[in-house]
């Protein structure tokens, strides 16, 4: 009870709204709060991906697997493969794989870029709440689909929710101590290890891939837990959970005029201060773009508290981006390989 009590309390779920100071809690409350909110944000981030990795792990069990005529509970562990081509040296499935990386991304890329534009407007725990549902869905489109088109429905799920999520979560983080980025990265990259192994583990001890769909039900569950009974409420008095007395030793990466308005007016950030903090992260912005294409081809600045969540939100497009990119190049690749001889 304790839990959703913090989270009624939780800081103001709109950019605009001010929340009454409280004093500072005892030494021992506040470590507590410390590894509650580091445990939270870890698990978020591992919980937030977690979908969209093993949508990824999946692509060719989504666009190669069979049926068995009247028994829609079961499907073909070891599916033939039909290939496009059938002189190709490679395994080919009628629609590359790259199909399903596009819809696990690009509705992703799409809440990115509209994001910054009024998605702070929308309070938190609505957006969470609609993360995790979407996440269960996909699961469950996926694991009862009877066709590739009814499966990829599922995977744009998938990236509903992750797309959500990060934006939403990555937010969140400016009213938290700044250990709580290291934790949602920590539990992101833990996504990318776990969701892969978990499901191949899992299939090649027996377990179909509408089985192993359905026993990872669990991670949704898991994200709601940990965002609404485990997260604790932020100090309205300190958003960044850094004392007054080391405000003035950090460096901004961002210098523009905007960044001397008054911390914690509320106010909220005209469509210019956007802009002049979208062009201040652009340098990092890009090679992150550079970054994420080339690993998936194969296979934070800081700025003085009012712009630190609209900057948290709007960086994270870097990645998506690069993803995106590089899955527009893998269809006619696909192609272009399959009908080599």
């Amino acid at each position: 009870m304790g839990g959703c009590a913090g989270s009624r309390r939780r800081l103001s779920d709109s950019e605009g709204e001010e929340t009454d100071l409280a004093p500072r809690p005892p030494l021992q409350d506040s470590q507590g709060a410390h590894w509650k909110n580091a445990v939270g944000f870890w698990l978020l981030g591992l919980c937030n991906n977690f979908s969209y990795v093993v949508m990824l792990s999946a692509a060719h069990d989504i666009l190669s697997h069979q049926r068995t005529p009247g028994n829609q509970s079961h499907v073909d562990p070891d599916p033939t493969p039909t290939s496009h081509n059938s002189s190709s040296r490679f395994d080919c499935n009628p629609v590359s794989t790259a199909a399903v990386l596009l819809a696990d991304i690009l509705p992703t890329l799409v809440i990115k870029l509209l994001a910054p534009l009024g998605l702070h407007l929308l309070p938190y725990s609505p957006r969470v709440l609609t993360s995790g549902i979407c996440a269960a869905g996909s699961f469950l489109l996926v694991a009862f689909s009877h066709s590739v088109t009814i499966s990829l429905c599922g995977v744009v799920l998938a990236s509903i929710s992750s797309g959500l999520g990060e934006v939403t979560f990555l937010s969140l983080t400016a009213f938290y101590p700044r250990a709580v980025i290291s934790c949602w990265s920590s539990g992101t990259g833990g996504a990318g290890l776990l969701g892969a192994l978990s499901y191949l583990g899992l299939t090649q001890a027996g377990l179909s891939p509408q089985h192993t769909l359905l026993s990872m039900l669990g991670i949704p569950a898991l994200l709601l837990a940990s965002y609404f009974l485990l997260l604790t409420s932020p100090g309205p008095q300190d958003p960044g959970g850094e004392a007054d007395s080391d405000t003035s030793a950090r460096q901004p990466l961002i210098n523009n005029e905007a960044s001397e308005s008054k911390p914690g007016s509320g106010s909220p950030l005209s469509l210019q201060e956007r802009w002049t903090v979208f062009k201040g992260l652009l340098h990092y912005i890009v090679p992150l773009v550079l970054v994420y294409f080339a690993e998936y081809f194969i296979n934070q600045g800081l700025t003085s508290d009012e712009h630190r969540e609209f900057a948290m939100a709007t960086a994270c497009i870097s990645d998506t981006l690069g993803i995106s990119l590089s899955g527009l190049l893998a269809l006619p690749l696909h192609d272009f390989l399959c009908q080599l001889s």
